[in-house]
């Protein structure tokens, strides 16, 4: 079943109003395939029926983000990133409580990995991490804390003893995070192209591989929004393969490769 170009216009024009994403031509054949399963569910025969649902019914544009937003995620992804976070937390063990925002959880793998680094340096109540993601899916899977045994390599060895239990029986071929350490986490949905209400300050943001998916100005307003939760002298970290280059903002410093200072 093919997707028309009619039908990918508006489905662009819906996918950019509700999460800022502007999808290319180059995404169409992407769009037909993860859409596909929601016309097999409504047992319709047509993109332009489906369409009809989604502009009739609030709750089927939720599917439609869930099924846009996935993206592929590991543990300790970028991992100069988590030695930048282990550093900051031994300069600051003995005087403050640090918290970390993980601004695109998708499952939590990038959640968690924060919370492995911390843990091992931090007393409990000494940190804690809030990991947000638009899509309700992958949030309701972070939540759980379990995922496949192929993703333990990417974990270090002293964390994979510490902190990552071994399924049996029904989990067999599973691993769970340990419930302390799921506890010290906080998932929650949140539109990041929104004005983000309710989260304290933050020391630490990574908002990594999210701005790629924006134009300049969406890019502008994530920022923006995000930076309102950033303290002055903390840090924001993105993708090794994203810069900031388009977005003015002259109260970020750049101290190293992808992570950035508030210095206003």
């Amino acid at each position: 079943m093919t997707l028309d170009n009619n039908e990918f216009s508006t489905l662009q024009k819906i996918i950019f109003t509700e999460i800022g994403i502007n999808l290319n031509k180059s995404k169409m054949s992407l769009i037909t395939n993860r859409l596909y399963s929601r016309l097999v569910f409504y047992n319709i025969d047509s993109y332009s029926q489906y369409i009809n649902i989604l502009e009739n019914n609030h709750k089927e544009i939720n599917e439609l983000i869930n099924l846009i937003t996935t993206n592929e995620t590991y543990f300790f992804r970028e991992e100069q990133h988590f030695d930048f976070l282990k550093e900051l937390a031994r300069d600051g063990k003995n005087k403050k409580h640090l918290r970390v925002w993980s601004a695109a959880a998708r499952v939590g793998a990038e959640a968690y990995s924060i919370a492995m680094t911390l843990a091992s340096i931090l007393a409990f109540n000494q940190w804690s991490v809030v990991a947000s993601d638009i899509n309700t899916d992958v949030i309701t899977k972070a939540k759980t804390g379990l995922y496949c045994e192929s993703w333990l390599k990417k974990i270090p060895q002293e964390f994979r003893e510490k902190y990552c239990l071994k399924g049996k029986s029904k989990y067999e071929g599973k691993f769970i995070i340990d419930r302390e350490l799921v506890n010290n986490v906080r998932f929650i949905i949140l539109n990041l192209k929104e004005p983000i209400l309710d989260l304290e300050k933050f020391d630490v943001i990574f908002l990594r591989n999210v701005l790629i998916y924006f134009d300049k100005e969406i890019k502008q307003l994530v920022l923006n929004n995000v930076l309102k939760n950033l303290k002055v002298g903390a840090y924001l970290i993105i993708s090794l393969t994203e810069n900031l280059d388009e977005i003015k903002n002259k109260n970020l410093t750049k101290i190293a490769s992808s992570i950035y200072k508030k210095i206003g």
